[in-house]
């Protein structure tokens, strides 16, 4: 029900197309975006933040891959221009091991839920004007994830992080659109405390 309205708020298309039958195109929002983004920027074509969303840049940098290689250049991923793109580089899932990294260092007391909305808080970054424009620049941003600060950013993520990075990148928000949480039981900041919480999940309470 949240999704839809985050959504909304994005302009975003959450579809995550499945595996064997795929067409990214501009306006979707997925895990396979991301794959697709790496695979470019591995082959110069994408020199821009990874986000998961097939945006203007995304499209531009298909297009040039197409033409490069003789395909239609319409800008869409379709199944011919991703299996070219397979046999000309590998995606090595680099900023998804940090997102899932990020999700374990956060929240791996916490319900699968819960984990997804350390995730979602995220992406809704990366699409937010306050915070940098890709994934690894809001994860690695100083001063604002507890866990990239006492090192637990480094402990191995579990299969579960791995799942509830792969739901928030292909859309999923449990949290509504939120930009923040924080522990309210050993939290110190004022300002954190401050903001209206907009919902709890386990141990965190999420604000904007």
């Amino acid at each position: 029900m949240l999704l839809g309205a985050c959504a909304m708020t994005l302009g975003l298309t959450v579809v995550a197309p499945s595996a064997g039958a795929q067409k990214l195109e501009q306006g979707v929002r997925s895990e396979h975006v991301l794959q697709l983004q790496e695979q470019l920027s591995d082959l110069g074509y994408f020199d821009a933040g990874m986000t998961g969303y097939y945006g203007s840049i995304t499209k531009r940098a298909v297009r040039e891959f197409q033409q490069a290689q003789g395909l239609s250049a319409d800008g869409v991923a379709g199944p011919a221009t991703l299996n070219r793109l397979n046999k000309k580089a590998k995606a090595e899932g680099e900023t998804l091991r940090q997102l899932a990294k990020l999700i374990h260092g956060e929240a791996r007391g916490e319900s699968f839920e819960g984990q997804v909305a350390v995730g979602a808080v995220v992406l809704n970054r990366v699409h937010s004007s306050e915070f940098p424009s890709s994934i690894s620049k809001v994860i690695f941003q100083k001063g604002q994830f507890t866990a990239i600060d006492d090192g637990q950013f480094n402990t191995k993520p579990t299969q579960t992080s791995y799942r509830a990075a792969r739901k928030a990148l292909n859309g999923a928000d449990p949290t509504n659109g939120a930009l923040y949480y924080y522990n309210p039981k050993i939290a110190t900041s004022v300002w954190s405390k401050s903001r209206p919480t907009l919902l709890t999940i386990g141990q965190h309470d999420f604000t904007r």
